[in-house]
């Protein structure tokens, strides 16, 4: 597979290599040690979610408290979905900023999101479905959000999908300026610190 880091440092397009034959198809969709190899750990993986979205639907923006946050590895299994990493870690060079991957079923790409980062996803298909790995069991009270629809971040979706579909908690959720000015986001330094602690205990495993 193929793993490039993006824009935004800490998250990675993850495009797997395909063998196609009479019978169909089989790709690797997850390899912990060409992931741990390009992010300089693996994840340890405590939980696995799934939705399934109607065509417009749009989820997130998403993120947890650091530490330990919750790093995500994303995927499709049907439909098509354009995913979201955004910055929202203070003080980092591309606060605010984003990039946007699509993720279906004829590439097969994965995105890996780590701790720290924002996440969301527009579905562009009806019955979308979609499955996350992640390294954390999930806890509302370290659980926030930013509004998807904020003009400060200014997420683009496909004009082609009709009008996106936002649960009302995601669409009362906070700006970004609203939840820096209320302290929720988490900082570059302590994602930067946490991640660093990761990808040392990982390297003295593998002495051992």
């Amino acid at each position: 597979m193929n793993i490039r880091e993006l824009s935004i440092a800490g998250a990675f397009e993850v495009t797997p290599r395909q063998f196609p034959d009479d019978r169909g198809v089989f790709w690797e969709w997850y390899r912990f040690d060409a992931l741990a190899e390009a992010v300089g750990h693996p994840i340890n993986l405590k939980q696995g979610n799934g939705s399934v979205s109607r065509k417009g639907v749009v989820r997130g923006i998403h993120f947890a408290d650091v530490p330990p946050s919750q790093a995500k590895y994303v995927q499709v299994l049907s439909g098509a979905i354009i995913d979201y990493v955004v910055d929202i870690r203070v003080g980092s060079p591309t606060f605010g900023e984003w990039e946007a991957v699509r993720l279906d079923t004829v590439d097969r790409r994965a995105l890996y999101i780590s701790e720290g980062l924002g996440h969301a996803f527009v579905a562009l298909e009806d019955n979308t479905t979609v499955t996350y790995l992640v390294s954390e069991t999930y806890s509302p009270t370290r659980e926030h959000g930013i509004t998807p629809i904020d003009s400060t971040i200014g997420l683009t979706f496909p004009t082609d999908i009709g009008e996106i579909l936002l649960s009302p908690k995601d669409t009362d959720a906070p700006t970004l300026r609203e939840a820096e000015r209320d302290g929720l986001l988490p900082s570059h330094d302590a994602a930067r610190a946490f991640t660093r602690s990761l990808s040392k205990r990982w390297a003295a495993s593998a002495r051992d």
